[in-house]
């Protein structure tokens, strides 16, 4: 149900988008773009960068999982009315956009939170939670081996937040490549943008509840999808059993088994993902999506192939600058709160 009303959403969405007119569209994004950029605290808050920077180092050497949840984050983050740390904001009724389902597994938001009260001590009221939230994203890809790019800075937080909006403009696992380009579409990222920022799974982990319906019942004839590797499909389904009464949400109660995105190499940001997913189809469906369209499919073969990772790390850094600039607030827009998951009264 939700990915009919996901697919709904976003075409409506890119309707409504293209019906826009084009100049005012225009002079919009390009008056965002202007206000953010990179450096943006240099005068304000110097240090900003170098503070984000050496929490995440502590971070992650407490725990460095928390390093692909925090890319996540950012994520959907923009995804959902744009880069604004709404994401963060807790609400006593539930339905903030991290009561939301898929931010159910979400995790980081602590550590967010710790960077925020890092940097209030030395730039009070000074650097928003979006720009923690896209700085944190960039400092947990280069601390998982990956490459440093610049962050844009500048935006402010948003104070509106809503579970709906979440289960309507995020894509979920099992999307085919029509949906997937069809929710990039309405942010503004191209093929090659998805191709990119899918690489985003060269590190982390998957519940079961995502790919089961891949494995087990994937038109509804209790089959699996036949894009799907056998032998790995093997693999998944030893480790993914069916699902059983009781399961909640693809958390089978008892326990919570956890299936690496990249296998052998899901805490290392390289190119392996790509060569995984042109192997086998990948772990999620929307994985296997980008080999069924010719541009996405190009991205995939050459970065496989590649024997050097640094034009993909270019690429990378250029798609990241694009989706961080997603609907961002700037200038009097918005607002700075003192901690991330606070509404300011």
């Amino acid at each position: 149900m939700w990915t009919e009303r996901r697919r709904r959403r976003a075409q409506l969405l890119l309707l409504m988008a293209a019906a826009a007119v084009v100049v005012v569209g225009s002079a919009l994004a390009s008056a965002q773009e202007a206000a953010l950029r990179v450096g943006f605290y240099r005068a304000t808050c110097p240090i900003a960068e170098d503070v984000v920077l050496a929490e995440m180092r502590l971070i992650l050497m407490e725990d460095d999982t928390l390093a692909p949840s925090l890319l996540r984050m950012h994520y959907h983050d923009c995804f959902v009315q744009g880069c604004d740390g709404s994401i963060m904001l807790q609400s006593r009724k539930g339905k903030t956009e991290r009561d939301a389902l898929p931010n159910r597994s979400m995790r980081g938001y602590d550590a967010i939170e710790r960077i925020k009260a890092r940097l209030e001590t030395v730039c009070p009221l000074t650097v928003s939670c979006a720009d923690i939230i896209a700085m944190a994203a960039r400092d947990a890809v280069y601390l998982s081996h990956g490459p440093w790019y610049d962050v844009e800075t500048g935006r402010r937080d948003g104070n509106v937040t809503a579970a709906e909006y979440v289960e309507n403009d995020l894509p979920p696992p099992d999307s085919n490549i029509i949906d997937v380009k069809t929710f990039f579409s309405v942010k503004s990222l191209n093929s090659k943008d998805i191709a990119v920022l899918f690489g985003c799974h060269s590190i982390g982990t998957s519940h079961c509840g995502p790919i089961r319906k891949r494995l087990y019942n994937f038109t509804g004839n209790m089959d699996q999808d036949p894009s799907l590797d056998p032998a790995y499909a093997t693999e998944l389904r030893k480790l993914c059993p069916p699902p059983r009464p009781g399961d909640n949400d693809g958390v089978p109660v008892g326990g919570k088994t956890k299936v690496p995105l990249d296998p052998g190499s899901n805490y290392t940001f390289d190119l392996s993902y790509y060569r995984h997913v042109l192997a086998t189809g990948g772990l999620f469906q929307s994985d296997g999506s980008l080999l069924h369209d010719p541009v996405t499919r190009g991205y995939v073969e050459k970065v496989a192939n590649a024997s050097s990772p640094d034009e993909y790390y270019a690429d990378f850094a250029a798609a990241m600058l694009k989706m961080g600039r997603t609907d961002v607030l700037v200038g009097d827009l918005g607002e700075i709160r003192p901690t991330c998951g606070i509404f300011v009264d």
